[in-house]
């Protein structure tokens, strides 16, 4: 099946085929059309929860745990080019293929471990952020955590400049990020044959397994998923077979070049904590501020440090721009809920930066270091709830077509999700037994902790075994005729119209629509909303001159109209669009409603939002856009 699969709105709308990837001619010309989705997912795979993780990993054990990165990276590649398939060959990204697939009870829990898997890697970044800005300017870390928040407007200023100009400014900081590291390495000096060694598997004791699992977490991201399948989308190319499978293909190769410098990045920090401090005898280094100023005395330069900071502040800033993507991508497509993305990413950022506030106020900013970890932890173990439905899209044949994945890829990916479930299942076993020893309280453990772990797991068995359990309920239907309710209608028997109108040339159609669809027994009320600031402040109180100017105009239509014959009535609303177009149809008793599709414009738009989304979300009729 090439054609996509109807949902809803397409994700990402506003970015949606906007790339045109047809007008290019020659391989590298195409390629680099289809280049940069990957580079919005990579800063996801080195942001500041990575870099905790990494010098954690680095300080405690060397090179040993070098190995997990290089497997994490491995993983990640496959899943990334699994969610990129599903964009591409469905034109659906993760959530929207899971509200398509699952029930809403099911749904709605995964919307939620969505939610808080963006929660804890924004939590990262807030830490991550607020940290550089410390290091580099010395901004105390509460004022660092207030100034994260301000970058919220950052994404909504990008996305309206197009997604190549977005594409090239995450490219920009990667590139610091990468140049950083360069630097970094030349002054470290690792010990290369340790280093080799680090590639073979070991995991020598349980703060080892914590620390890695937290790595995989880190690395291989639950929402990275959500939003590679979606970003594949702002690409236009030719929706045949041939188009997909150069689509594919194209991916793929920018997939690999973005996350083998992602792993360079990861492989950089793990590197310099172990060259520079497991190496000289510091073993606890876990905090990224110790790092930062041990680097100068451990490496002999001064450039060490703010080449750290300047990076840290360039990956926070970058992973934050993922998150409000992945954030906007998780709503719509499990909710079908669209909000303005601005008001999205301050919600995301308030959830983030209240932990990260209580934190630092209650326990002190030495204990950031272990609440990035514990972010990278949490993701780590939303990822199989990612991970399994996505295996489970890309397999099916009636859906994918012959771009269905082959029996390889799907054992591998098997692999994959069968290793990070089962390490998760340990990690929260001892976890709870550790709490239950450790607890003054530990009934309060068996009662709240273990009923939720229960609850997951149950999920978990759920999406896991779904497909197969509606194989077998589809076969036992096998051969039961459906019936379809359906009676042949002349034309919709729609009594009661409302006419949403802005005085614009789109009235014209919309008007005309209404009328085709109606008859001259039907009523009709046309409706405008008169939006000064006057009419948001004093209501049907309002008498300025755009009032009596509009209200002339809806009248002289009534009045055309009614010369035709039509029964036609008027009302004119005050104030937000949004709240009042649903009040006067709602109070009219309207079966149906037709709208231009105006909306607003400039600013009205960043403060308001569109208006017929919240319109069509409100009522509860029949809404033509025209």
């Amino acid at each position: 099946m090439l054609n996509r699969t109807n949902v809803g709105s397409k994700s990402l709308e506003e970015v949606n085929a906007s790339v045109d990837t047809t007008v290019q001619k020659g391989f590298f010309r195409k390629l680099l059309s289809f280049m940069g989705p990957a580079y919005l997912v990579s800063v996801g795979y080195m942001d500041p929860g990575n870099w905790a993780t990494d010098i954690a990993g680095g300080s405690q054990f060397g090179y040993k745990l070098i190995w997990v990165l290089l497997m994490s990276n491995i993983m990640a590649l496959l899943l990334q080019s699994l969610s990129a398939r599903l964009g591409v060959v469905r034109g659906l990204d993760l959530a929207q293929a899971s509200r398509e697939t699952y029930p809403k009870f099911i749904n709605i829990p995964l919307y939620f471990l969505a939610e808080i898997a963006i929660a804890a890697c924004d939590l990262a970044e807030v830490l991550g952020m607020a940290i550089g800005l410390q290091l580099l300017f010395g901004i105390p870390l509460l004022w660092g955590v207030t100034i994260t928040v301000l970058d919220t407007f950052l994404l909504l200023f990008l996305i309206n400049q197009g997604m190549r100009k977005m594409e090239a400014f995450i490219l920009a900081l990667v590139s610091i990020i990468g140049f950083a590291f360069v630097m970094e390495m030349i002054f470290a000096k690792p010990d290369m044959g340790a280093l080799v060694q680090g590639f073979i598997p070991t995991i020598p004791n349980n703060e080892a397994l914590y620390i890695a699992i937290g790595i995989i977490g880190a690395t291989v991201m639950p929402h990275n998923l959500y939003l590679h399948s979606s970003l594949v989308q702002s690409r236009k190319f030719e929706r045949s077979a041939l188009g997909i499978r150069r689509a594919l293909k194209f991916n793929f190769i920018d997939s690999a070049i973005a996350l083998n410098l992602a792993f360079f990045v990861n492989a950089a920090i793990l590197i310099l904590a172990a060259s520079a401090f497991y190496r000289n005898g510091h073993v606890n280094v876990s905090e990224i501020k110790d790092a930062h100023q041990f680097l100068a005395p451990m490496l002999g330069t001064e450039w060490a440090p703010i080449l750290f900071a300047v990076a840290l502040i360039a990956a926070g800033q970058s992973s934050t721009l993922t998150g409000t993507l992945a954030g906007q991508i998780v709503m719509e497509g499990y909710l079908n809920l669209r909000i303005q993305p601005w008001l999205r990413r301050m919600i995301t950022r308030l959830i983030a930066v209240i932990p990260a506030f209580f934190v630092i106020l209650y326990y002190g900013e030495d204990e950031t270091g272990r609440l990035l970890i514990f972010s990278q932890v949490v993701l780590s173990l939303q990822l199989g709830f990612a991970v399994i439905p996505l295996i489970h899209f890309v397999s099916n044949k009636y859906k994918m077509g012959e771009f269905v994945i082959g029996l390889k890829t799907r054992l591998a990916a098997w692999v994959i999700a069968t290793t990070i479930v089962i390490l998760n299942a340990k990690l929260v076993f001892d976890q709870v037994m550790e709490w239950v020893t450790t607890s003054s309280n530990p009934m309060l453990i068996w009662l709240l902790v273990v009923p939720a772990i229960l609850a997951a797991f149950l999920l978990l068995l759920y999406i896991t075994f779904q497909p197969l359990v509606s194989k077998v309920m589809s076969r036992n239907l096998a051969g039961v005729a459906p019936t379809l309710p359906y009676q042949h209608q002349e034309k919709p028997a729609y009594r009661r119209i409302a006419i949403s109108l802005d005085f614009s040339k789109v009235d014209e159609n919309v008007i005309n629509s209404a009328l085709a669809i109606g008859t001259k027994e039907a009523e009709y009320l046309l409706i405008h909303v008169v939006e000064t600031v006057g009419a948001h402040v004093f209501g049907n109180q309002t008498h300025d001159l755009e009032t009596k100017t509009d209200s002339s105009h809806l009248q002289q239509y009534a009045t055309e109209l009614r010369q035709q014959g039509f029964r036609v009535s008027v009302e004119l609303g005050f104030g937000n669009p949004k709240r009042r177009i649903p009040t006067l149809v709602k109070s009219f008793k309207a079966d149906l409603l037709v709208m231009g599709s105006h909306g607003h414009r400039m600013m009205k738009d960043a403060i308001f939002g569109t208006t017929i989304d919240a319109v069509r979300h409100t009522v509860k009729i029949p809404v033509l856009i025209i």
